[in-house]
Formats: C-alpha cells, structure tokens, sequence
C-alpha cells in the first residue's frame, strides 16, 4: 500500500486517482445453492484468471443458444464478453465478437452497461457509458457471435462527447416500439473546474431512437436538461405509478435521489410482462420475450429479456416492458424460458400489466 498523491501538489488540489495506479482483480462468482447460501465457483468456473476493474455488468443470451452470457464493463481496460459453456464455465471472446474495445482501439473509462435489443432485430446488444471525450460505445450484434461498433453510425458519437455517464439503459421510454437511451451524467473529478473548462455535477440525458438505428437528443425536450445538475451515479427503472411509461430513479453523490416521472405527451400503447418461472427461477431471469404485431407500420417484430442487471451499481427490477405504439393488441406474443420451454400467447390486447406463468 502507498499513499499516492494524484492532483495538483503545487496547488496542494487532490483528485481521484487514473485507474493505472490499482491493479486489476480477478472477477468473483458464487452459485447460489438454494437455501439462502452460497457457493465460491470462481475458480471452478475458470473466471478466476479474467483480472479487470469492472464497472458494470450486462446478461444476456448474445448467441441464442439458450444461456446467459456476461459482458463486463471494465475501466481503462479491455472488456470482456464471457460465454457460458453450458458446463459451469465460461470463455472470454470479447476480442474475437468485436466488443472488446471500440473502434478506435482505445481502452474507455467503461462504467455502466446495459445489454439489450434497440433495433428490434433479436439479437441483444450492447451499450456502455464512459467519460467525456471517450464517447459511449454502443455495440450491434450482428449475429454468429460477432458485434459491430455502430457508436458513430448511431450518431451517438458525436452526441454524447462532452458528456461523463455513469447509470444508463435501454427503455421504450415514448413508447413508440423502440428502446431509447437514458444515461446518468456526471465529472469522475470532483475539482475539473479548476483544471479545464468542464463541470462536475452534470444533468442527465436521453437519446430517442429514430427507429432506423440512430438517435436524437431528446435531454432538452424531456426536461432533464433542466434538470438540477449533481454528481449522478446509479439509474433504475421502473413504471413507479403503473401508468405504462417508464420512470427513472438517479442517485447521486452528497444529494437526495431524484425520481424522474416520465410524462412523454402523446406517447404510444404498451404492455408490460411480469414473468413466474415454474421449471425456469421464480422471476423468470434470462426468458426471451418476442411480441409482433402489424398494426403499427413504425415496427413488426420487438425482442426482450427479462434482467435485473442495468447500468452501473444499479438494478430494475422489471417487469419486461414494451411500446407498441399505435398497436392496441398484439398478434404474438412468445416467450422462450430458460427451462427451454417455449410459449406462445395469441391477440393480447395492450394496456395492462399481464402475468405469464411458465407452462408445465
């Protein structure tokens, strides 16, 4: 151990140390037995040897073969893409599936991760927030596990540049049948005012989707512009007053958590899907949820998985949600659980928080 001084010492200023000066740590995994204890399989898995600094955590089946995967957002070091063997172990393909690094080939301050579908193609994908000038990577999934970064592509790059962001996810927040993108903001330096022309306490932003793979600023529009700016850190998700938007709860240093209600004018139908696993967990963590409707020329076919894992040091509890848009009944509804059991729902009228129970 060392007492490093990391700052201005002339000025006598300290800041948080650059990530190179703590060493990686090898990531941890305990299986849950059932009876409230747990199980150290690092080293049976095989993760043991997989050392970084994670952030934040993403699952998700990214090559439909039926089990949870694991993205791990490190800081200011490549990140990893663990693939579950089926066995109990995992293989890192970060590298060989294009998700590694962006584009660019620089290591990012990644911190927040959300691993989901926003181009309704079926195939999870993968966005990550970072630090100003690094821009947030946002990674397609173009199937036969390999990912393309479509971080410029999305106009994502060029949006997000002078931002920090910590908390973020991909939720239909419009309702419209296609997932935007909500980021907590804030400086990682508590004293960036005295350094450079940057502030600390930053609002929060949201990104709509276009519904052709690109995004718009919404943060004016929305309100959270105007929002007070703080030191934001986690964001979780939720429709908090049941009326079929999705609201936003941030967390911030030394200030009050603020709930963000979403009140978006004019937004479009949903359906929300609280899962009951039977064979599959009880919360039915990992289902794949496919809806398609035809009613709604702006999209066909949506795809979801119900995680709690969002962000950064964050998680949502669900249920899995989903705008439709001018559609007020879905023709098809499908649900592929864990247990391999898939089930199939006919003419589901929107508008309502419905359960799903896994069929025998």
């Amino acid at each position: 151990e060392m007492d490093r001084f990391c700052g201005d010492s002339t000025r006598g200023i300290r800041v948080y140390c650059h990530p190179k000066w703590f060493a990686p740590v090898p990531l941890s995994l305990y299986h849950n037995r059932g009876d409230g204890t747990f199980e150290d399989v690092t080293m049976k898995s095989g993760l043991a040897q997989f050392k970084g600094r994670g952030m934040g955590l993403g699952f998700a089946d990214y090559d439909g073969d039926g089990l949870l995967d694991v993205y791990v957002a490190n800081d200011k070091l490549p990140s990893f893409l663990l693939h579950n063997r089926r066995d109990g172990t995992f293989e890192e393909t970060a590298l060989l599936a294009g998700v590694s690094l962006p584009e660019h080939g620089q290591e990012v301050s990644a911190m927040g991760v959300d691993f989901r579908d926003y181009d309704n193609d079926g195939r999870p994908d993968i966005h990550v927030t970072a630090l100003a000038g690094e821009s947030f990577p946002l990674y397609r999934n173009m199937g036969k596990g390999l990912f393309q970064d479509a971080t410029h592509q999305s106009h994502l790059g060029r949006l997000v540049a002078a931002r920090s962001g910590w908390g973020n996810g991909l939720f239909d927040l419009d309702n419209d049948g296609w997932k935007d993108i909500f980021t907590a903001n804030a400086h990682v330096n508590d004293e960036i005012e005295k350094f450079q022309n940057d502030t600390y306490r930053q609002a929060n932003s949201v990104f709509r989707s276009l519904g052709d793979g690109t995004f718009e600023d919404a943060s004016a529009e929305s309100g959270l512009a105007a929002g007070p700016p703080r030191a934001h850190r986690g964001a979780a998700f939720g429709d908090f007053d049941q009326d079929g938007r999705v609201d936003v709860v941030v967390t911030a240093l030394g200030a009050p958590a603020e709930l963000w209600h979403n009140e978006s004018t004019g937004a479009g139908h949903w359906l929300d899907l609280r899962l009951v696993g039977t064979k599959s967990n009880r919360d039915g963590i990992g289902a794949v949820v496919r809806i398609a409707s035809k009613a709604d020329p702006r999209w066909h076919e949506q795809f979801n998985e119900m995680t709690t894992a969002v962000g950064y040091a964050s998680s949502s509890a669900g249920p899995v949600h989903f705008g439709t848009g001018a559609a007020r009944t879905i023709d098809t509804l499908e649900v592929r659980w864990p247990s391999g059991t898939v089930q199939v729902l006919k003419d589901v009228p929107a508008d309502q928080v419905l359960t799903v129970r896994e069929s025998p």
